[in-house]
């Protein structure tokens, strides 16, 4: 009786949120969960959302009369509300629906961050009727669920919440302030007015009731937007890449310095090192910061021919690597280069198995072990590479020593800032698999309109709603009403 008292008192009629909710929403559970993430720390934040948010806020802080002031934050004793034990002393905030971030009744305690509190006050939460524990995710789809949030709005939130470095931070954040949602979503209005416009055309011109020069201009509109979203498509992955990282393959011969070369980028021992061939077996991983720039570096077995099985498998997967690489680091220990030998390598990719990898992929040869050249052998060498034509950046460098480590750096974080592009700048870059997916199925369906204009218009339409259909996936907007609404706001139809 006590806990139904503390819970129900003071929720007078007048004071409880008048906001209706949607209808997706309107008879949803109320969920609870630590939003700050687990782990000790001096605050965590436990988010409730739900139609018995205000209830669990009365409960647990103490409001027997009003509630209090919207996104005001109230010092305040969180109680057991079956026990009426003190738990913490924190700050309560109070944001009445719409106006929260899931657009329904919301609570937030920002409480101490000892597993022991957080513990106790989730268990606190669990124990008011008509509250569980939410699902990974939910706060969002509700958000999403309540027009908050659009899906791409919801992917890039997502993505800034697992940004590592500085440039996906700024591409997440681009992305989750609306501006590629807004680009897609405009595409899809656009692509929308065609569509109603083609139907239209097919249910009413036989009337005489649609004015002339309606299909010439949906088809300026479809040309136009097939040619934008072919632009869009050619970008060379780079949000994507800048998304999941930068795919950098050090490759090369046995012995020649890539596991040190590794270890020198990643400033650990990642990768065992030593004067026996061969010593790197399997791919060895690690991830990057080069400059705000997110890199995974693989270290990858020397390439040469072997009869050890174990041997021959690290080669195989290393050629694979470096055939899904973005960029390879090419290692050639420049002892091993006098000039005649430079000149006959670069033709035959036979010769020196690590050469191949410069014929057909974007790549930078990294010259180690410039401590062992002696003067003149650097001098012929360096007038050797100034005779070699097609040759990507060539850098010397000693692991060694550290020469050459630095301007190395630079060239190695200027090719990767160019595979990543910078999100600051230019229009919105594609970032997910799944969009570049549904834009070439609405690229498709564009040129099946093209295909059928003048021979069977109703095939040609439904290329177009094919197409919106195509562009609402990846929006999460799409709907027949929408398309009825434009003809009739378009059209005065019998006029």
């Amino acid at each position: 009786d006590h806990f139904m008292h503390a819970c129900n008192s003071g929720s007078s009629i007048s004071e409880r949120s008048v906001f209706l909710s949607p209808p997706a929403l309107a008879d949803a559970d109320t969920i609870f969960a630590l939003s700050s993430g687990h782990g000790r720390c001096g605050v965590a934040v436990v988010r409730v959302s739900g139609p018995a948010s205000a209830t669990a806020l009365r409960c647990m802080a103490g409001f027997t009369q009003r509630l209090p002031p919207p996104r005001t934050a109230l010092l305040r004793s969180i109680t057991d509300p079956r026990s009426t034990e003190v738990l913490d002393r924190g700050l309560v905030l109070w944001f009445p629906a719409p106006r929260s971030f899931s657009g329904e009744d919301s609570v937030e305690f920002h409480i101490h961050g000892g597993p022991a509190v957080v513990t106790a006050v989730l268990q606190a939460l669990g124990s008011v009727p008509g509250l569980r524990p939410a699902e990974a995710g939910e706060f969002t789809r509700r958000a999403f669920q309540a027009g908050k949030l659009g899906l791409t709005e919801v992917e890039g939130l997502g993505d800034l919440i697992h940004a590592e470095t500085e440039a996906q931070r700024r591409q997440a954040l681009r992305q989750m302030s609306g501006e590629l949602g807004r680009l897609y979503q405009d595409w899809s209005d656009r692509l929308k007015r065609c569509l109603a416009h083609v139907e239209a055309f097919i249910d009413f011109s036989e009337d005489e009731l649609i004015e002339d020069g309606v299909l010439n201009r949906v088809d300026v509109s479809v040309s136009d937007l097939q040619a934008e979203i072919e632009r869009h498509l050619k970008d060379e992955r780079r949000g994507e890449r800048l998304r999941s990282g930068v795919q950098v393959v050090i490759a090369g011969a046995t012995n020649a310095g890539k596991s040190s070369l590794l270890n020198k980028l990643c400033q650990r021992p990642a990768a065992i090192v030593s004067p026996i061939a061969g010593t790197t077996r399997d791919v060895v991983e690690t991830a990057l910061d080069l400059g705000g720039f997110p890199v995974l570096l693989s270290d990858t077995a020397g390439l040469r021919d072997s009869s050890d099985l174990v041997e021959r498998e690290g080669v195989r997967r290393a050629r694979e690597r470096v055939e899904q690489a973005d960029l390879t680091l090419v290692v050639v220990d420049s002892a091993h280069l006098p000039s005649e030998h430079l000149r006959s390598v670069l033709p035959d990719t036979g010769t020196m198995p690590c050469v191949c990898l410069l014929m057909h992929r974007l790549c930078l040869l990294v010259l180690n072990k410039a401590d062992l050249l002696p003067e003149k052998q650097r001098q012929k060498l360096d007038t050797e590479l100034r005779g070699v034509s097609g040759l990507p950046a060539v850098r010397l460098i000693s692991c060694q020593t550290n020469e050459g480590l630095k301007a190395f750096l630079t060239v190695l974080h200027s090719s990767v800032k160019t595979l990543c592009g910078d999100p600051l700048f230019g229009a919105p870059t594609l970032t997910q698999a799944r969009h570049r997916a549904h834009l070439q199925r609405c690229a498709a369906a564009l040129a099946q309109y093209q295909r059928y204009r003048d021979t069977d218009l109703a095939l040609a339409a439904e290329g177009v709603r094919l197409a919106v259909t195509s562009l609402g996936r990846i929006t999460g907007r799409v709907g027949a009403e929408e398309i009825l609404d434009i003809i009739f706001k378009d059209f005065c139809i019998g006029k």
